[in-house]
Parts: C-alpha cells; sequence; structure tokens
C-alpha cells in the first residue's frame, strides 16, 4: 500500500454477541417510540445490564412451621438454610429441624421480589435422607396458607445424604417468597441448605417507568426516566 492510500472498505462481520446486543437496542428503541406516541415524554434513558446472578436467600428472613422440641431444639432454626453453609449434619447448627407433624413447611422471605430461575437444596447427611422426598418448591407472592399455595417451581424426587441437587423452574418465576413444604402427614422437615439463584426485578417508582427486556434469563434493562 503506498503513501497516502487509502486502505479497502471492510464490512465488519458482527458476533453472535454484537447480534443479540443489536436486537435489543433495537427492541428498546422501538419501547421508546411507542411511548411517545402515546404521549409519554422521556428526558433520558440509559441501559442497565443486571448483574450476575447472585444467591439472593442469603440476605432474606427464614421461618419454617415449627422446631424441634428438646435437646436438639438449638439446632433446628429456620435461619440455619440461609447461612451459607452447606454442612449436613444436624449436630454442628447448620439445618433446620420441624417437629413431626402433617405438612411441615419452611419459607425465606426475599425482602423484595426476585426473578429466580433455580433453587438449590441440600439436604440432611447424618440421618434420615429420604425424608425430604415429596416436597414441594414454591414461589411467589402471596402468603395465603403461609404461602404455600404460591406456584410450584418442582418437587424433590431424592436427594443423596448430605448432598446438593440444583431445580430450574420450567420457566423463570418472579416472587418475594420461596418454600419448601413437605405434603405428608407426620414428617419432618430438614434442610440443610437452600440457595435461591435470581436477579432484580424492575420495578414501577416515582422516578418513572421501567421495560425489562428478558434475555435468556439475565436480561437487559431499559431505564426510562
Amino acid at each position: 500500500m503506498g503513501f497516502g492510500s487509502q486502505p479497502p472498505h471492510t464490512r465488519p462481520s458482527l458476533r453472535p454477541a454484537n447480534t443479540d446486543r443489536l436486537a435489543v437496542r433495537m427492541k428498546a428503541a422501538t419501547v421508546i417510540l411507542l411511548l411517545q406516541l402515546l404521549g409519554t415524554t422521556t428526558e433520558a434513558y440509559k441501559y442497565t445490564r443486571y448483574q450476575s446472578e447472585e444467591n439472593v436467600a442469603l440476605y432474606g428472613k427464614a421461618t419454617q412451621s415449627s422446631l424441634l422440641r428438646g435437646e436438639w431444639a438449638a439446632f433446628g432454626h429456620a435461619s440455619n438454610a440461609i447461612d451459607g453453609n452447606t454442612e449436613g449434619t444436624l449436630a454442628l447448627g447448620s439445618c433446620t429441624h420441624t417437629e413431626e407433624e402433617d405438612h411441615p413447611w419452611w419459607r425465606v422471605d426475599l425482602l423484595k421480589r426476585y426473578r429466580i430461575t433455580s433453587v438449590t437444596i441440600t439436604n440432611r447427611k447424618d440421618c434420615c435422607a429420604d425424608r425430604i422426598e415429596g416436597a414441594e418448591i414454591r414461589i411467589g407472592d402471596s402468603l395465603t396458607n403461609k404461602g404455600n399455595d404460591n406456584p410450584r417451581c418442582a418437587v424433590i424426587d431424592t436427594i443423596p445424604a448430605g448432598g446438593s441437587v440444583k431445580y430450574i423452574c420450567s420457566k423463570s418465576m418472579v416472587g418475594r417468597y420461596v418454600n419448601v413444604i413437605l405434603p405428608k402427614k407426620e414428617a419432618w422437615l430438614t434442610l440443610c441448605e437452600v440457595k435461591a439463584t435470581a436477579v432484580p426485578v424492575p420495578v414501577v417508582g416515582q422516578s418513572g417507568s421501567y421495560y425489562a427486556i428478558d434475555t435468556v434469563g439475565r436480561g437487559e434493562t431499559l431505564i426510562i426516566g
């Protein structure tokens, strides 16, 4: 190439990631146009990408239907299932334990709504691994029947003693409460960790409205303010 000559014009190829981003921006532009046509004005907007998914159960408040009485009571509190510790030995203080009762349940209040992509359950290691079989994971915003009537994410078949199993809902579910209920009579419920992997759910605020574009569970959010 001689001095002063111009490089040939080449058309850059778009990688898949760029193509996805372009599609998202085109959708966002369409939303803005629709809002303007409807008379909604906007002075500023920006894209904010969700942070990576995280275990939001760690920041919640847990409760359960009952607490095992007697000498083991100190080891079975509901909060033990969201302490970040997957130790499965009850005597080490990182598992929950209800009384023997009909339909025992456990619940974590995430304190705000999230789009929950998966729930991971860790089973007890030192005893009775089969007790958890048939338990249901339910997610939603209602506290009717203590939250146990919320939509069902999954039914637990079996979890090995001390093992952890990740349950991915058939579709991402939105809610504030995650329940584990064992629909059996005269049963105990023990959980040694519950992990709720989620991303925030945009909500309408005083400063403006939020439009969420979901891209394979992670999302890219257009904030119109």
